[in-house]
């Protein structure tokens, strides 16, 4: 359904207000979501998923089902790496 910024801004409590409107922006120019302006006071903006945008969260789902299947094996390499000496911290 529609959800406010509002709503999207405290669901995602790790996102930045910035960064948060840019993907908001970049999600409405790839027609995934949709943006409503109502001409109230205060002002109201909805956004929802278009089509496109509907047919997409099946992959995303199953993609979220793998990282938390895998999120245990996935730190743990990630600790690893971090904590070698043998890997470079700059990229060639």
């Amino acid at each position: 359904g529609d959800a406010r910024y509002s709503d999207l801004d405290t669901e995602i409590p790790a996102i930045s207000r910035r960064m948060l409107t840019l993907t908001l922006k970049r999600l409405q120019r790839s027609g995934l979501v949709d943006r409503t302006a109502y001409a109230e006071m205060p002002p109201r903006v909805e956004y929802s998923l278009t089509g496109l945008g509907a047919s997409l969260l099946s992959a995303i789902e199953h993609l979220a089902a793998w990282s938390s299947e895998h999120h245990t094996e996935i730190r743990r390499h990630q600790d690893t790496y971090d904590t070698s000496a043998t890997h470079s911290t700059r990229l060639a």
